[in-house]
Formats: structure tokens, sequence, C-alpha cells
């Protein structure tokens, strides 16, 4: 659909790559360590899916992705 095709072009690659992660079961130390960045960046990344994404949650963020069929 256009729409989630829209949703997905305004996340950015290493957002889509976390967001991969999160749909895998990684929480934000493993994504960190995956990633070699600090679990700070994940936290903030994963704020910023939250907002683009119209969600409050994780598993919000998963179930968005699977249904729109982002990956």
């Amino acid at each position: 659909r256009p729409e989630d095709a829209a949703v997905a072009a305004t996340l950015t690659r290493r957002e889509l790559e976390i967001l991969r992660l999160l749909t895998q079961g990684l929480g934000t130390a493993a994504a960190a360590d995956r990633l070699h960045v600090s679990r700070a960046t994940v936290r903030n990344h994963v704020q910023n899916i939250f907002a683009k994404l119209g969600v409050h949650s994780r598993l919000a963020a998963v179930a968005y992705a699977a249904e729109h069929r982002l990956f």
C-alpha cells in the first residue's frame, strides 16, 4: 500500500535496522551490542520510531511492522 511505503520512507536506514532487530526480539542492550552503539543511541532511535509510526511501545512497533509488511 502506498501509505505503508510513505511511512517506511520516513524511517532512516538505522531506524529500520533497529526496528528489524526489535522484530527479532532483541532488547536495547543486545541491539546496541550488535550495532556497536550505546544503549542511549538505541533508545533515541526507538523513540523516533515510535513517533514516526504513531505507536507507544516496542510491541506496537513490531506489530505495525508486521501488519504493514515493512520487512
